[in-house]
């Protein structure tokens, strides 16, 4: 199974969320699946990819051509695609995964999750989705769209298209259902 990790590339993160990364690809890596990421060698996008290849797995980014020298390219993936721009490099890592986890991130992560998220429920995917938060990060972010879903804003069905976890072994669980 190929899962799709979406996470920051920030350099100014706490190391418990280096830490995460790294664990949570060292557990894909252990557990036989394949990882999907943005291709970056920088920050927890680094982190987890070595995390996965230092257990055996396999790494597959995809990383646009503009950011190759900002979020330093992981010259050491298994497998790794330079694209065009953000839309081709979304397109491209929704169609390589089977599933999606994401770690605590900056707008860049949480737009590929709402992506992700939108697209499960209109159909055009049924992948399964999680959040990893261990650390609640995103506790706000959880409060504003429950607030969301009790005003009618989301509906019914909407918010429990998306796992919340708060350990790594739930969200490999709900993912590779």
């Amino acid at each position: 199974m190929k899962i799709a990790v979406y996470c920051a590339s920030s350099t100014a993160v706490s190391s418990e969320n280096l830490t995460l990364g790294f664990d949570l690809g060292a557990a894909i890596a252990q557990r036989g699946h394949e990882l999907v990421w943005g291709g970056g060698a920088i920050s927890v996008m680094g982190e987890v990819a070595k995390g996965a290849r230092m257990h055996g797995g396999r790494t597959i980014g995809v990383i646009p051509e503009r950011l190759m020298n900002v979020e330093f390219i992981d010259h050491a993936s298994t497998e790794l695609h330079v694209v065009s721009d953000m839309r081709e490099r979304k397109g491209l890592i929704e169609k390589l995964s089977d599933s999606f986890i994401a770690l605590p991130g900056g707008i860049g992560t949480l737009e590929e999750l709402f992506e992700i998220w939108v697209g499960r429920y209109l159909g055009f995917h049924s992948k399964p989705i999680a959040v990893l938060d261990p650390h609640d990060v995103y506790a706000s972010l959880k409060s504003a769209l429950e607030d969301l879903t009790e005003k009618k804003f989301m509906k019914p069905g909407q918010h429990e298209l998306v796992s919340w976890c708060t350990n790594i072994d739930d969200a490999l669980q709900h993912v590779t259902k």
